[in-house]
């Protein structure tokens, strides 16, 4: 049942944000994107494989993002981490790494644990993690409407690689949507 006043996930995939990102991206010369594969990111990480400015790096953990990121910045080059509230747990340890060491990091996360979730182990995570962004420094942007996602990470960006501050804009399930399992397969 969704309320009458909240936008519905079919209601934001009218405005095909991914697309809208992916130029984002490259306008602010993300020139590498991490992630650990999420149907939430799916259609945004395969525009980025498909992009021959931008290099896809799959991870087997989120943390290994932002030591990728920080040798990326190193290196002279920008990059993107995306991933699901769950695995903002995995990288609260490594995120000091961004304030100590003075690296912009910018995260894109598409959040679980909220609006009609099914698994009871999304909900713990989903609904700690922007205070646990928060607890570490990091500075956080929620959208709730598709149409605000593509101008959010934008300045997002800016306020990252020009500030050298680690940003995270968190993506409202209500966007993405809410998973479904029928029998043991995802819908």
């Amino acid at each position: 049942m969704t309320p009458p006043d909240n936008r519905t996930a079919a209601e934001g995939a009218a405005v095909d944000w991914p697309v809208q990102l992916h130029g984002v991206l490259r306008r602010a010369g993300i020139a590498q994107v991490t992630y650990v594969p999420d149907a939430g990111h799916a259609r945004l990480i395969e525009l980025c494989q498909q992009d021959a400015s931008m290099k896809a790096i799959v991870l087997t953990s989120e943390q290994e993002g932002v030591g990728v990121l920080a040798g990326a910045w190193l290196g002279g080059q920008r990059g993107v981490l995306l991933m699901q509230s769950s695995g903002v747990g995995n990288c609260i340890n490594t995120l000091s790494m961004a304030q100590v060491c003075g690296f912009p990091l910018l995260m894109l996360v598409t959040m679980r644990g909220e609006w009609g979730e099914f698994n009871p182990w999304q909900v713990p995570m989903g609904q700690s993690t922007e205070q646990c962004l928060r607890a570490q420094n990091v500075l956080v942007e929620r959208v709730t409407d598709a149409a605000l996602i593509a101008p959010t990470v934008e300045a997002a960006a800016q306020i990252a690689f020009n500030s050298s501050r680690a940003v995270a804009v968190l993506i409202s399930q209500r966007i993405i949507g809410t998973k479904t399992f029928a029998k043991g397969v995802e819908e």
